[in-house]
C-alpha cells in the first residue's frame, strides 16, 4: 500500500539502552524517549518496548503506520522470529517479536539488524548522497552507488546496500562480518579482536592488571589521550591492535564488495587512536609465492578525513578519449574509495535507515 507522509516509530535497542524516536518525512518530529534495556526475559523487554513506542504515541498524538527498528541477532528478520541473544539472555530463540508487536498495535513492523539499518540511512540520507555531492561539486563524474556499513560497540556490526537497496540475504544473513577471520589468532572470529571486550582484554594484558569489565573503551580512551588513569602505552597498544584486526577485515570485504566504507559507533570517537593501524592494514602488502609484494586491495583506499587525501580523493583523475573527431568521452581512471566515520551517528544512522527501510515496504 501508498503511504503519504507516513509516521513511523522507530528503536536503536542496544544492550544498555532502547531509544525511541518518531520520524515523518525523514525527519524525528517529536522528543526521542529513552528506556533502560530489558534482557532479563521476554516478557520484560516487549513490555519495555511497548512502553517506548506507547509513550511515543501519547507524545504525538497522530495515527502511526508503522514501526521499524533495529534488534540484535540471529533473527529471521522477515518473519521478525528472534533466535538465542548472547546480549540478551532472556531471549532464547523463537521468539515473535514481530507477530506480538503487530498485534497489540494493529500496524506492520519491520525488524532488522543494526548493522543494516546503519548502512542503510547512510545510503540514503548520510555520507553516500554527501560524498557524491562533493564529487559534483569538485566537477568530478565520479559517483558511488555501494555502500558498506561497520558499526564498532558491543561487537562489530555490518551492512550492504547495492545500488539503493538493502542487502538483507535468503537467510537474513547479509553480512555477518563478525565471523569473518581473525588477523591476531586464526582460532578466533573476528569479533574477538574487534569489540569492547577486545579492548578490555588487550589493554588489562598489556597493562599487567587484571581484567576489569568495568572499565569501558571510552575511559581507556581517556587513558590512551594521557587525560587520566596509568599505563597510556597499554591503552595506545589496545587501539592499535583493535585497528589492525580491522583494518585486515576491511581489506577483504573491499575486494569482494566495491564501494564506500562508513563507521559508526561508539567506539568510532576513538578514531585517532585506530585508524592509522586500521589504513596501515588495508594498504599493507601481499607476497605473492615468487616473493614480489601486490597490494591488498585492487582500488585505491583513501582516509578523507586527512584533508590532503580528501582533496586527491575528490580530484581523482580526470580523463578524456577521443571517440570520434565530434565527441569525446570525460571520465575518472582512479579507482578509489574512502573509508569514513558517518557524519550523523550511528543511533540517528539507524532510525533514518529504519524509516526509509518501512517506506520502502509501505509503497511495495
Amino acid at each position: 500500500m501508498s503511504v503519504i507522509n507516513p509516521i513511523i516509530l522507530t528503536l536503536d535497542a542496544g544492550g544498555t539502552n532502547f531509544v525511541f524516536s518518531s520520524m515523518q518525512n525523514g525527519e524525528i518530529i517529536s522528543d526521542m524517549v529513552c528506556l533502560p534495556a530489558s534482557i532479563k526475559s521476554e516478557a520484560s523487554c516487549t513490555a519495555t518496548i511497548i512502553e517506548g513506542f506507547e509513550t511515543l504515541k501519547s507524545n504525538i498524538k497522530q495515527p502511526i503506520s508503522a514501526i521499524s527498528f533495529a534488534f540484535p541477532g540471529p533473527a529471521d528478520y522477515n518473519y521478525g522470529i528472534i533466535g538465542n541473544l548472547p546480549n540478551f539472555p532472556g531471549i532464547n530463540g523463537n521468539y515473535p517479536l514481530k507477530p506480538v508487536l503487530e498485534e497489540h498495535f494493529n500496524c506492520p513492523c519491520f525488524i532488522n539488524n543494526d548493522g543494516d539499518l546503519f548502512a542503510y540511512g547512510e545510503a540514503i540520507a548520510g555520507t553516500l548522497p554527501d560524498i557524491n555531492a562533493a564529487l559534483k561539486a569538485a566537477g568530478n563524474t565520479k559517483k558511488f552507488s555501494n555502500l558498506i556499513g561497520v558499526t564498532l560497540g558491543t561487537g562489530i556490526g555490518c551492512g550492504l546496500v547495492i545500488n539503493g537497496t538493502l542487502l538483507t540475504g535468503d537467510n537474513a544473513s547479509g553480512a555477518q562480518i563478525h565471523n569473518m577471520s581473525n588477523l591476531h589468532n586464526p582460532h578466533w572470529n573476528v569479533e574477538e579482536s574487534i569489540s569492547t571486550r577486545a579492548i578490555q582484554r588487550v589493554y588489562a594484558k598489556k597493562a599487567n592488571i587484571k581484567l576489569d569489565l568495568e572499565l569501558m573503551p571510552k575511559h581507556i580512551h581517556e587513558i590512551a589521550r594521557g587525560k587520566t588513569g596509568i599505563n597510556k602505552e597499554a591503552a595506545l597498544y589496545s587501539f592499535n591492535q583493535f585497528g589492525k584486526a580491522l583494518g585486515f577485515v576491511l581489506a577483504d570485504i573491499l575486494n569482494l564488495i566495491d564501494g564506500l566504507i562508513v563507521i559508526g559507533g561508539g567506539i568510532s570517537t576513538a578514531w585517532e587512536l585506530f585508524a592509522p593501524a586500521m589504513f596501515g592494514a588495508i594498504q599493507r602488502k601481499h607476497q605473492l609465492s615468487n616473493g614480489n609484494p601486490v597490494d591488498r586491495t585492487t582500488i585505491q583506499v583513501f582516509n578523507i578525513e586527512n584533508e590532503q587525501e580528501k582533496q586527491s580523493f575528490l580530484k581523482g583523475a580526470m580523463s578524456e578519449v577521443l571517440v570520434s573527431s565530434k565527441n569525446t568521452i570525460a571520465y575518472d581512471t582512479m579507482p578509489r574509495t574512502a573509508v569514513i566515520r558517518s557524519t550523523n551517528g550511528a543511533s540517528k544512522s539507524i532510525s533514518i535507515g529504519a524509516y526509509y527501510f518501512a517506506i520502502s515496504q509501505l509503497n511495495n
